[in-house]
């Protein structure tokens, strides 16, 4: 077994960082260089240089000894980005706690902390990237008509599927691929029932304003949410294929938009007066 590697950063230095923060009432790496350079007894260029000229290298030598020099970003925001990357670039089955917590540099057991395990930081991940929030606060916006509300929920989607990470067109693509692996009962435990609370909840209100025609909501549903989410997820890896010659993101949205509206919309009756 190799030895684990140890700081070239002296260990007067890493005392006098400690003792400087606690000086001061703050994180080590909230502590000016200068403040721990006094405390040691040097100037600010020997510190620098007896620490390798970087000051990321003595939080390290800090963390290393057993205390955290703070000054990061919290475990919670960092382990959603770090899922996020993982599950865009390698797809759902790579997200393991273990992995996460490798690459938001914390334990598992914050993530336990903070999450209460996997599930509850895949549903912070969906969250955070996925259109579920944003399509929410718009189907519960108050005085929209129906042209302008399903125009708004494709430009939505649209945007939620094409920002990077791309989490959602990754967990897709696994559904398809495994019809019954764990992409697809993460939708189905997870996903779809907050879409069908929302989206579907939406769509069932206006069924029943005589809006929309009285199809069984989670077709409507996929009607609604299919063609554009396909599209988008297929959209970057059709470019420069001749005759592929697609719309900018804005006329795409509406096309779809109306197309949806033709199909699933009720004419309103011709005024007689």
């Amino acid at each position: 077994m190799s030895e684990p590697t140890r700081s070239t950063v002296p260990d007067d230095l890493v005392g006098a960082a400690v003792r400087a923060a606690e000086n001061l009432g703050k994180d080590v790496a909230d502590v000016p260089l200068v403040a721990i350079a006094e405390e040691a007894g040097v100037s600010r260029s020997t510190l620098l240089r007896r620490v390798g000229g970087s000051r990321g290298a003595l939080d390290e030598a800090v963390r290393a000894a057993g205390v955290d020099p703070g000054g990061r970003r919290p475990v919670r925001a960092r382990a959603v980005e770090a899922a996020a990357g993982l599950i865009s670039g390698q797809g759902l089955a790579s997200a393991t706690l273990e992995a996460v917590a490798a690459s938001a540099e914390c334990s598992v057991h914050s993530l336990y902390a903070a999450f209460g395990g996997r599930d509850g930081l895949l549903r912070a991940v969906f969250e955070r990237y996925s259109p579920i929030l944003d399509l929410e606060e718009a189907v519960a916006r108050p005085g929209e008509d129906l042209r302008t509300r399903v125009h708004g929920i494709y430009r939505l989607v649209a945007a939620g599927l094409g920002r990077e990470p791309r989490v959602l067109p990754a967990l897709l693509a696994d559904v398809f691929a495994r019809p019954e692996g764990p992409a697809a009962d993460l939708v189905s435990r997870l996903v779809f029932p907050r879409m069908l609370a929302g989206l579907g909840a939406w769509l069932a209100g206006e069924v029943a304003a005589g809006r929309i025609r009285d199809l069984p909501v989670p077709l409507l549903m996929q009607q609604m949410i299919g063609p554009i989410a396909v599209h988008s997820i297929l959209r970057p890896a059709l470019r420069g294929v001749p005759g592929a010659d697609f719309p900018d993101p804005e006329e795409t949205c509406a096309v779809f938009a109306d197309a949806f509206l033709r199909a699933a919309a009720i004419p309103p009756e011709p005024r007689t007066d």
